[in-house]
């Protein structure tokens, strides 16, 4: 069908050129160096080929395929396609009406080319690397065959050469400042794209930001490709700070877009919250509690200054983030606080309204009212408290529980006899104890007198007659009368007259008579009167009938007496029984107990030897504990630590220093080969079978100590058994062993006083001595001595340090041969 057009078209054109009788014959030369016929000679021509076609008979030249508009990318391939059947003339392509040639290679056109086959009729252009100079209309022709085939054209084809845009580019870079509130323009250009690049922006939540976006298109200079500028204009907030924005272009040549982004900094005011951080109970704050408030912010840039507000009135102090109110009253409650916060770019503020529950209070107390019958009163109870007070009005009635007579802070009140009375306003807030206050509604009335018709004085003294009355309104005037006459104060003054207003309606009316003597003693009358009318009472002063003084001052006297003696008598029974009790003790002088000794008696190499007072016959009686019975508790007396082992050295000349320090006292002695001699102080008699020799003065040590040997090591062996804390020196078995209480010549046990050993004959030598009379008696110094001891005593050291016995300090008093009173002895 689409050759038949043609061959019509084709046809008419011929016979119009056919019309023209000045017809030349020219050429017109075409790329390729072709040369075509285009004069009225060259039609004459082809009309006669074609007279001669139609005479013997053709097939005429039709398109199988044209070309269509197709659109190609820069750089990639694209063919218009053309094929032709009962081709008889020669084909060329044409682009914007230009012939491109004939022959396939298209010479002179290195990127494009005929391709297919003559066979098939097909001569599709195909054009490779596709530039922006490709784009145009390009048209498929057929010249006519010589057989008179009419020349054919296909129609047009656009071809569109898309180009993608360059990458997108922000004006303002890739980071931008802002502050909040100042509205902001960025701009995004994208250059070079065909068609017009779209550009779009997202926001940094990756949403297509629609509103306020405006773009502009510029036709570049070849005429072909565009520059697109779209414009963003934004007003930062603090939702944008640290965000990133995007601008997206992209067209139809390339559908990945191509992207800018710019990263935004906002500046912003503090965005403050503020809020109780303690203090708050279920949303209200005790009274007398301590509230804390704190208050944070966000800002850009970080907050510079705190001021603190309350009620607008500046808080005093260096609070920052948080303000602290000490003691919250009443005078907070509904306060507003206010916390202020500023930086560079500007100032905010935040605010809280305190609720202060506290308990409730009066702010004016009930009043009695006074009123007519019949008439209506008004009872306010006016409280303050937090959360609001609940209120109930009770009547008080006498025999009968109160009833509530309303719960609003008024309550109204038509005054007859059964509503008159006292009313309680109870007050309550939850967690407080209940407050009340109380008014008493009178019904005014003449008064009514109800004091004592008979009254008693003393005679000689001051005596006050009172008159009591009920009387609302209050009184007008109160007047005394006695015995029918007025009584008036100036002409009287034996007689004054006090008035004194009392609750529940009461007035007091006292008449005193000073210095009264029996002519004032009677009948009285006690007139009073208000403006309701008047009330007399007759009253009777008696005399008091009393004992006589001197009377009372002799039986104050006499029970004072009797009461003094009795004490004074239990006193001296006392002290006789106590006496008479001491004369019957006998005394035990031991001084240290078993619980009273001191850490420091670790250190201490002294026996405790219990020494009991001489008895009438100078003997001694001394205690031994024995270790069978060491699981009983002594009396008293420290226990002792363990057994104290003495060096196995000799000392004969080693002198041992008393540490005694007693100025009353000088110990001196020496040692004979018989033994030891003690040498008591200057007045001492000792006992009768004491043999005491002195010392010459020679052997005495200057530094007043006692000077012995020591042939053996000995041992005073200790009660140990069961743990018990009873130990006690115990007596040695062994026949190399003394006991040191035998050098003091005391008795050693058995029945009966023994000879001591400096009275006996020929005593043999001791193995031993006393270790009181060692000059390591509670002296650690000498004790823990380098010299004759192999083994120091560390005292630092508790653990390696051998106990020693506790100390025990004996001071016996012996009477005398004479019977006199006995001298001190130290040991």
């Amino acid at each position: 069908m689409a050759a038949d057009k043609s061959y019509s078209r084709n046809k008419q054109h011929l016979k119009l050129r056919a019309r023209i009788p000045s017809a030349r014959f020219n050429f017109r030369t075409v790329a390729g160096g072709k040369r075509i016929w285009t004069s009225d000679a060259g039609i004459r021509i082809l009309l006669f080929i074609v007279c001669v076609v139609g005479c013997h008979g053709y097939q005429e030249q039709r398109f199988a395929m044209e070309p269509q508009d197709q659109s190609a990318i820069v750089g990639s391939r694209v063919t218009l396609p053309c094929r032709v059947e009962n081709k008889a003339g020669a084909l060329q392509w044409t682009k914007d009406d230009f012939g491109l040639g004939t022959h396939r290679n298209l010479s002179g056109y290195d990127r494009y080319s005929m391709i297919g086959s003559d066979e098939e009729g097909d001569f599709s252009l195909d054009i490779r690397d596709v530039t922006l100079e490709d784009d145009g209309r390009y048209q498929c022709q057929v010249s006519g065959g010589l057989n008179g085939e009419p020349a054919i054209r296909s129609r047009y084809a656009k071809l569109t050469v898309l180009v993608a845009p360059e990458p997108p580019r922000i004006i303002q870079g890739a980071f931008v400042e802002a502050t909040e509130g100042q509205s902001l323009d960025i701009e995004c250009e994208s250059v070079g794209g065909k068609p017009a690049a779209e550009i779009t922006w997202l926001d940094g939540n990756q949403a297509v930001v629609k509103k306020n976006v405006k773009s502009k298109l510029e036709l570049m200079a070849d005429g072909q490709r565009y520059k697109t500028r779209s414009v963003l204009r934004l007003n930062p907030s603090k939702a944008y700070h640290n965000q990133t924005f995007t601008c997206q272009a992209q067209n139809t040549a390339d559908r990945a877009p191509r992207m800018a982004t710019i990263h935004f900094e906002v500046k912003y005011v503090p965005k403050v919250n503020i809020s109780f951080r303690s203090g708050v109970i279920d949303g209200k704050i005790p009274e007398g509690n301590e509230a804390r408030i704190r208050c944070s912010s966000e800002s850009n840039p970080p907050p510079r200054a705190h001021r603190w507000y309350i009620n607008n009135n500046p808080v005093i102090g260096d609070y920052t983030d948080e303000m602290i109110i000490f003691n919250v009253t009443r005078k907070h409650n509904k306060a507003e606080v206010r916390c202020e916060i500023s930086n560079t770019v500007g100032t905010s503020s935040a605010k809280v309204t305190l609720n202060v529950a506290y308990p409730p209070i009066f702010r004016n107390h009930l009043h009695d009212v006074e009123a007519d019958i019949g008439s209506i009163v008004t009872l306010s109870c006016d409280v303050d408290g937090q959360p609001k007070p609940a209120i109930r009005w009770l009547l008080n009635e006498p025999g009968r529980i109160g009833q509530v007579k309303g719960k609003s802070p008024n309550l109204e009140i038509v005054v007859n006899k059964e509503t008159a009375g006292k009313y309680i306003c109870k007050a309550s807030v939850t967690g407080y104890p209940e407050i009340e206050s109380e008014a008493t509604v009178f019904i005014k009335g003449a008064p009514k007198i109800i004091s004592n018709r008979t009254q008693i004085g003393a005679e000689g003294e001051t005596v006050t007659v009172e008159c009591l009355t009920e009387s609302v309104p209050k009184p007008d005037f109160i007047k005394w009368f006695f015995e029918g006459r007025e009584i008036s104060v100036i002409q009287d003054p034996n007689y004054a007259i006090l008035q004194e207003s009392l609750p529940d309606g009461l007035v007091k009316s006292s008449l005193v008579i000073k210095a009264s003597q029996s002519r004032h003693f009677g009948l009285y009358n006690c007139s009073v009167t208000n403006e309701y009318g008047n009330a007399n009472a007759p009253i009777m002063l008696k005399p008091l009938k009393t004992l006589p003084l001197y009377i009372i001052l002799i039986g104050v006297t006499t029970g004072i007496v009797v009461f003094s003696s009795f004490i004074i008598l239990l006193v001296v029974c006392h002290r006789r029984r106590r006496k008479k009790s001491q004369m019957n003790e006998k005394p035990d002088v031991t001084v240290a107990t078993g619980d009273a000794y001191k850490e420091s008696d670790r250190s201490s190499n002294i026996s405790d030897l219990k020494l009991q007072l001489p008895q009438s016959d100078a003997s001694y009686d001394l205690d031994y504990t024995s270790s069978d019975r060491s699981d009983t508790k002594a009396p008293v007396g420290l226990p002792l630590a363990g057994p104290v082992p003495l060096p196995n050295i000799r000392l004969d000349d080693f002198n041992y220093n008393n540490d005694y320090t007693d100025p009353a006292y000088h110990d001196y002695g020496y040692k004979t080969p018989a033994g030891f001699v003690y040498d008591y102080p200057h007045g001492y008699s000792p006992p009768a079978h004491l043999h005491v020799h002195s010392p010459p003065p020679h052997a005495r040590s200057q530094q007043g100590s006692l000077t012995r040997s020591i042939d053996t090591a000995s041992t005073l062996p200790l009660s140990n058994s069961n743990g018990s804390q009873n130990n006690t020196l115990q007596r040695t078995n062994k026949p190399e062993e003394s006991d040191a209480i035998n050098n003091l010549g005391l008795p050693s046990g058995g029945e009966g006083p023994q000879t001591p050993i400096y009275a006996q004959p020929n005593p043999r030598p001791q193995t031993a001595v006393d270790p009181r009379y060692s000059a390591t008696y509670g002296n650690p110094y000498l004790r823990n001595s380098s010299i004759g001891y192999g083994n120091q005593v560390h005292t630092a050291k508790p653990a390696a340090t051998p106990a020693p016995p506790p100390y025990s300090a004996v001071r016996n008093s012996a009477p005398t041969g004479n019977g006199g009173p006995a001298q001190a002895t130290h040991v």
